[in-house]
């Protein structure tokens, strides 16, 4: 693949969902961006990509050179009534594709729809406080750190920080939803 790959952000289907198994597996196995150990399966995977398409809200794929290299989303930030306005991103990208402006294009893209869907807040949490990468992606798109919960997860044999972020989507919390 090209150094700066073709991208193209378009809504994810089943046909995606073997390599988003895969992708997200990498992450359970040998990441911290999930807290999660064991790997779900394709059937888990599945249920939990319906349950978020059939709640309305976007579930993206990024292709790079006409290849997948990552998928992102946006889910409910809590179930409570009161957080309706607010959504959290899912952002995960192809670790030899990293850097390429991938995780950009699907966090812009999701930016985007919160916006057009009539979402207010925007909400990060990055599962290692070390992942520079990601903390410096959603900075760029106006994001900002509210939060820094101290050992809060514990894999791969050490204790994680959790990095909670912010951005305003539209007017924000400045009127009424």
């Amino acid at each position: 693949m090209n150094a700066r790959a073709d991208i193209v952000v378009r809504p994810a289907v089943a046909g995606d969902l073997p390599a988003i198994t895969a992708l997200y597996a990498t992450e359970v196995r040998d990441g911290v961006a999930t807290y999660e150990y064991a790997e779900p399966d394709l059937v888990e995977m599945t249920r939990r990509w319906r349950a978020i398409v059939d709640q309305g809200y976007p579930y993206l794929i990024a292709e790079a050179d006409g290849h997948f290299a990552g998928y992102g989303y946006l889910s409910s930030y809590r179930t409570r009534q009161g957080y309706r306005w607010t959504v959290e991103d899912t952002v995960y990208v192809a670790p030899d594709l990293q850097g390429r402006g991938i995780g950009r294009a699907v966090l812009q893209r999701l930016i985007e729809l919160g916006e057009a869907a009539g979402f207010r807040q925007m909400v990060a949490v990055i599962g290692d406080g070390s992942n520079h990468g990601s903390i410096a992606l959603h900075e760029q798109l106006g994001f900002r750190t509210v939060g820094v919960f101290t050992g809060l997860g514990y894999k791969h044999g050490r204790w994680l920080d959790t990095v909670q972020m912010v951005r305003a989507l539209g007017e924000g919390a400045t009127s009424p939803p």
